[in-house]
């Protein structure tokens, strides 16, 4: 059976867990966002920038280029929760980031949710 995009983000969704933007505020955000999304729509302070094309190996504790943050919330089992412009690819990392070993969560309803909850961004 071939997948599509769609198909692909809803088994996602049904794989991994979601947090609310305001549960999420003050722990540790990976965002998945380009790079351009960050400069037109804003960024979340502290978060880690990760474009979500990037992911498997930036997130790779075993690998030089691994950010070390992310290594050492996999290390102490650490929850990462996952934020993109509405939650799309933050499910498709979560659920790469749950089958890599970490503690994952989506920010429910992304960038879009996290500024309708008055949460503070860049």
């Amino acid at each position: 059976m071939t997948m599509t995009a769609d198909d692909l983000v809803a088994e996602a969704r049904r794989t991994v867990d979601t947090i609310t933007p305001a549960d999420a505020h003050g722990f540790l955000i990976l965002d998945v966002r380009e790079h351009g999304e960050l400069n037109s729509s804003g960024a979340i302070r502290d978060a880690i920038h990760i474009p979500r094309g990037l992911l498997e190996f930036k997130v790779d504790p075993r690998s030089d280029s691994a950010e070390a943050a992310l290594a050492r919330a996999h290390a102490r089992g650490e929850q990462v929760n996952v934020l993109c412009a509405s939650g799309g690819r933050a499910a498709l990392a979560a659920a790469t980031l749950t089958r890599m070993g970490y503690r994952a969560a989506v920010i429910e309803g992304g960038l879009k949710a996290w500024k309708a909850a008055d949460l503070p961004v860049a």
